[in-house]
């Protein structure tokens, strides 16, 4: 494990000697809900009981697809102690994309919520028609509660003092080589892959966040990231546990909120994209908050101009400014150091962290220093493999565990990894990886979408933004009409803000688009409101 962590710690153990250690210490502040670190651990152990009470076995899986809350929390350390496997699922996600990771995770209960800006998660689903023939209990953590369905304290009632004995005794059994959870992500397939990770590589991408920021007791985190995001909940959910910091779950990102949130509650660590950054600096009333708690700023997963680094540096008050590369199969595998220039912050992702290695491949060839290839690594933290995909998992992971990472990079001669490429062709929409296979498959169920191939293009406020270009199935196509069917029918990062109607895709000998082809007609696009 990284950062010195004990190899044989299991989730269960890091949340109880959390309780210990810091018992009396604010964990969590959400709303009227404050939750010490010995209250904490209780509420994971009463859902833990609950999840037993309702039949979940070792190795079951439970989905959460609610916002960021002490609730979610909750539920992700119970089922843990439960001996259960977390699936995450994505909050912009409709309805079809939900059940198709419910489907093949054969999740038996859901944790989810039926009030989220306007949106019913529970309706989403019943809405598809879908059967679910494994999920046997849906608790909804906040909203109304239908029929079938438990309410959040209900389904806390079913916990009893037999079954909190019989979740004791199966936290202690849980190894370090049992999953815990499975984070979907996808590929160029377009079909996503459910990344499997155990206890001890989960544990160590949480361990290595806290030595790499310092995190500690006396932080206070707000949580913008997402929890279901690797980020959320291994560099927030658990680093936060592994360090006693206080959670402060953000639901939705509101820049007038978060700096209302850090003047009044005095935040200390601030992760997030670069829009994040770029939101606070350009607030007109930035000036009237008082943001001089904030220590820790931590970003990634895009591009990001040296002058936005420069001016959080100047600027801002943060004295830990850190930039990294990770990646669900993996973790945080890279990352600049708080002693780094302001140039290397922006232009590079550091080094690999410690206990990975980093390698630049052209074939089976290490190419030379400066030299463009494709990133492998190896690291503690590497996933187990793809849920119910050797193929997949072979592909991408080889036996002696190096990971092929589909990114092109380069080494320089100080060993600081530059990201210049994605062999994957995925864009990057406000910090969300958008993959365009996945979008162009999502398309053709449009009538009027015969061919689609689907292209980022550059957005001021977000980095990048979707551009379809599609050959349409009868005249009566509309590109607006196309783009709303999107924003309807898929989380809206993926939804492209652009369609053009074209006569034919150019492709290559071998029938692929030519997506450079694309790229080259597309000038001064207004790609509309954003995220």
């Amino acid at each position: 494990m990284n950062a010195g962590g004990d190899p044989g710690l299991t989730i269960p153990a890091v949340t109880m000697a959390a309780a210990e250690r810091y018992g009396d210490r604010v964990a969590i502040e959400d709303g009227g809900t404050r939750l010490t670190y010995a209250g904490l651990a209780d509420e994971a152990r009463t859902f833990a009981a609950a999840l037993a009470a309702s039949g979940i076995e070792p190795g079951d899986r439970v989905a959460v697809w609610a916002f960021n809350s002490a609730e979610w929390v909750v539920a992700a350390l119970g089922l843990f102690q439960a001996g259960a496997v977390l699936v995450p699922i994505n909050t912009r996600f409709k309805g079809t994309e939900a059940v198709d990771l419910l489907l093949r995770s054969r999740a038996r209960a859901l944790v989810t919520v039926t009030d989220f800006l306007g949106t019913d998660y529970v309706a989403m689903l019943r809405s598809t028609g879908t059967a679910l023939p494994d999920l046997e209990t849906v608790v909804v953590a906040h909203g109304s509660v239908s029929d079938g369905a438990y309410s959040w304290d209900a389904f806390k009632d079913r916990a009893t003092d037999t079954h909190r004995q019989v979740v004791d005794q199966r936290a202690e059994q849980l190894g370090p080589d049992d999953p815990s959870d499975i984070l979907f992500t996808s590929g160029t397939t377009g079909r996503p892959k459910g990344v499997v990770m155990t206890h001890g590589r989960t544990l160590s991408v949480a361990t290595d966040w806290v030595a790499m920021t310092g995190l500690g007791p006396d932080d206070r985190y707000l949580m913008m990231n997402p929890y279901f995001h690797m980020f959320g909940l291994k560099a927030g959910i658990l680093a936060c546990v592994a360090s006693g910091a206080t959670m402060l779950p953000e639901a939705v990102f509101d820049v007038d909120h978060i700096l209302s949130r850090v003047d009044a509650e005095q935040i200390s660590v601030l992760p997030g994209p670069p829009t994040l950054y770029q939101s606070i600096l350009d607030h007109p009333d930035r000036a009237g908050h008082q943001l001089a708690t904030l220590r820790v700023a931590v970003t990634g997963a895009a591009d990001i101009p040296v002058e936005l680094v420069r001016r959080i540096h100047d600027e801002l008050p943060f004295s830990i400014i850190i930039t990294g590369y990770g990646l669900t199969e993996a973790g945080t595998a890279a990352s600049t150091s708080p002693d780094d220039d302001v140039e290397t912050i922006a232009t590079t992702v550091g080094r690999p962290r410690p206990g990975f290695e980093v390698r630049i491949v052209e074939g089976d060839r290490d190419v030379d220093h400066g030299e463009p290839g494709e990133v492998v690594l190896r690291g503690g933290s590497v996933m187990a493999g793809y849920l119910d995909d050797p193929a997949a998992t072979g592909q991408a992971l080889s036996p002696d565990g190096w990971l092929r990472t589909g990114d092109v990079g380069t080494v320089d001669e100080a060993g600081y990894l530059h990201i210049v490429g994605r062999i994957k062709d995925m864009f990057i929409v406000g910090g969300f990886n958008a993959y365009p296979a996945e979008i162009e498959e999502l398309m053709l169920a449009h009538p009027e979408v015969r061919q689609v191939a689907v292209i980022g293009i550059p957005d001021q406020r977000l980095g990048e933004v979707g551009m379809a270009f599609v050959v349409p199935a009868s005249e009566e196509a509309s590109a607006p009409e196309i783009v709303e069917w999107c924003r309807a029918n898929m989380a809206n990062y993926k939804a492209p803000r652009v369609v053009e109607l074209i006569g034919e895709l150019p492709l290559n000998a071998t029938g692929k688009v030519i997506k450079d082809l694309l790229r080259q007609r597309v000038a001064d696009v207004d790609t509309g409101a954003g995220v």
